[in-house]
């Protein structure tokens, strides 16, 4: 029961520090004012404003319920402990080292969210990838990225929207872009930016060479209306052209899809995933805003580590290695972290290499 005597006191420790810098108070507070906002009857006359008061409600419930959910689990662990040691069952003691062991994982991931307190680290995350160099291989790894982090979505409940596919013409796609809609997605996944390297024997070769590709993942953060990104319309060249690739009923048939391109920076951003054209500018529109805002914030950390002589940092750059021949591995090059089951990672199973990266982050901007 040792383990236990000691274990218990440091599980109370961290969960009781997160609930301090959590606010569970003021997280409940705000709850209840939403929970009366999404009753008004008026509440969709305004779409936009709707989905953003119930995706914020959802998230802030979810948190409070996973930190409430760990309190209740804590509390009836510390019961069974007692019991199994006034009792002695052999059975009691497995099942509270069984649920320790869980506990311990859970609360460690939470704990990681505690890091997260960057500018636009609450806010939804925008993803781009990129097929780069290896050809077909590459686009085909840029498809298995985009579907492994549309599972790691869909197995958190995080709600997902695909704004641009740009399908390449063998396999895989040349580019997507989409939207991760829940509470500190860009914090969390802000992490996943930069190259990601693939090594495998490439099913496009006849002869069974080892292929070595690559794909890009940009994130970014959401815009939001206290952002005030103004665009002028005579800084943007708005072009319409008909959607490609896979798709049903309106897809294919009119020119709905559209390109944007911002002028003064020469950014590039399109959407061709929504019926009609006016989604799809409003999607684009969306997209490059987020461009824009994240433009604005490299610039002034570009001023800030001039200030203080800083070169800046790498770690946008290659950042993790999927290797599949001539061993089954997934590696962090900046954090170490790695795991010997690429296949789970692809199925979307990222959370200790973001838990990972995300510790790793606060250390190298603490020794800034």
């Amino acid at each position: 029961m040792a383990d236990f005597s000691s274990a218990l006191p440091e599980l109370e420790h961290a969960l009781a520090q997160i609930e301090a810098v959590v606010d569970l108070d003021a997280k409940r507070a705000e709850i209840a004012d939403l929970g009366e906002k999404v009753t008004a009857p008026d509440l969709w006359d305004d779409p936009d404003n709707a989905q953003k008061l119930t995706s914020r409600l959802s998230g802030l419930q979810g948190e409070v319920d996973r930190i409430t959910g760990l309190r209740d689990r804590l509390d009836d662990l510390v019961v069974l402990v007692e019991l199994a040691e006034e009792e002695g069952d052999q059975d009691s003691i497995d099942e509270a080292t069984s649920e320790l062991g869980k506990l311990r994982s859970s609360i460690a991931a939470l704990e990681v969210r505690t890091l997260l307190a960057g500018e636009y680290d609450e806010r939804d995350a925008m993803i781009t990838i990129r097929a780069e160099a290896g050809g077909v291989d590459a686009a085909d790894f840029a498809a298995m990225l985009l579907r492994m982090y549309l599972r790691w979505a869909e197995r958190h409940g995080y709600g997902t929207e695909v704004y641009d596919t740009s399908y390449a013409e063998e396999a895989g796609i040349k580019s997507a872009t989409f939207q991760v809609k829940a509470p500190f997605a860009y914090g969390s996944l802000s992490v996943e930016q930069g190259t990601h390297r693939l090594v495998r024997i490439s099913p496009f070769d006849n002869q069974g060479r080892r292929q070595t590709s690559f794909a890009g993942v940009e994130v970014l953060p959401v815009t939001e209306e206290a952002d005030h990104i103004d665009i002028p319309e005579a800084d943007m060249r708005i072009d319409v052209f008909r959607s490609s690739g896979p798709g049903g009923q309106s897809v294919n048939t009119t020119d709905s899809a559209v390109r944007i391109t911002h002028l003064p920076t020469g950014i590039v951003v399109s959407c061709q995933n929504e019926k009609s054209q006016i989604q799809n500018r409003a999607a684009a529109l969306r997209v490059l805003q987020s461009r824009l805002l994240d433009r604005a914030r490299q610039e002034r950390e570009a001023e800030l580590n001039a200030l203080k002589g800083d070169g800046g940092n790498s770690w946008g750059s290659q950042m993790r290695s999927y290797v599949l021949h001539p061993y089954q591995m997934v590696k962090d090059l900046r954090t170490e972290h790695e795991v010997g089951n690429p296949d789970s990672v692809f199925d979307g199973e990222i959370d200790g290499f973001i838990d990972a990266g995300i510790r790793w982050r606060r250390t190298e901007d603490a020794d800034a």
